[in-house]
């Protein structure tokens, strides 16, 4: 019989143990309390403690963000990555999570406003933007083609949690958000690093307060 490897196998001391390293190792003395919980989960999901250091928050993220999941309002993705990651045991209203990505008109939007697709499939949320949570972690098109939608007047999302990766218009994208929110509560990630998994893990932190 092959010998067993050593290393951790009981899930809640691994649990514990994961997330006493990282507030071991993480410096989070800029944030608040209710901040750091968020950002916490985010190091989780990316395995980097540095990446704290990138972190902002606008004025009243937290606080615009929990009340808007409360109150039953969508979480628009620009991703299903995002939207995947979304623990929707989590949610507490049973809050609808939207990703428009690949429904049939996303190609000709594509086309006609010559963008990416994901940039495009955000023109299908313009029914349900107003109050909702937007949460950008994949394409850096989608969270520029936001920022744009709301400079036309488009209603305005209760709170962006703009963290798209990439090495072509990711940092743009996020200094564009932090530069001018458009008045809108905001999270993001500056630099390139970001992605679906911080994203999806700062959505979750935020549906689950005290976790």
């Amino acid at each position: 019989m092959p010998e067993r490897l050593d290393y951790l196998r009981d899930g809640g001391r691994i649990y514990e143990r994961s997330f006493a390293i990282i507030r071991a190792e993480t410096d989070l003395s800029r944030f608040s309390e209710e901040e750091a919980d968020i950002v916490v989960r985010m190091v989780h999901a990316c395995g980097d403690v540095t990446i704290a250091n990138r972190i902002v928050f606008g004025d009243g993220l937290i606080g615009a963000a929990r009340a808007a999941l409360a109150r039953g309002a969508p979480i628009l993705c620009d991703s299903e990555m995002v939207a995947h990651g979304v623990t929707r045991a989590r949610l507490p209203a049973h809050n609808e999570v939207v990703c428009t990505l690949r429904d049939p008109q996303v190609a000709r939007l594509a086309e006609e406003l010559h963008t990416t697709r994901s940039a495009a499939a955000l023109d299908l949320w313009r029914d349900r933007l107003g109050g909702a949570v937007v949460a950008v972690g994949n394409a850096p098109t989608a969270l520029f083609r936001l920022l744009e939608m709301l400079d036309a007047g488009m209603p305005k999302p209760a709170a962006i949690l703009g963290i798209p990766v990439g090495f072509v218009g990711a940092a743009e994208a996020k200094d564009a958000l932090a530069a001018n929110p458009r008045g809108v509560p905001f999270l993001t990630v500056l630099g390139r690093m970001g992605g679906s998994a911080m994203t999806a893990a700062a959505v979750n932190a935020l549906a689950r307060p005290g976790i």
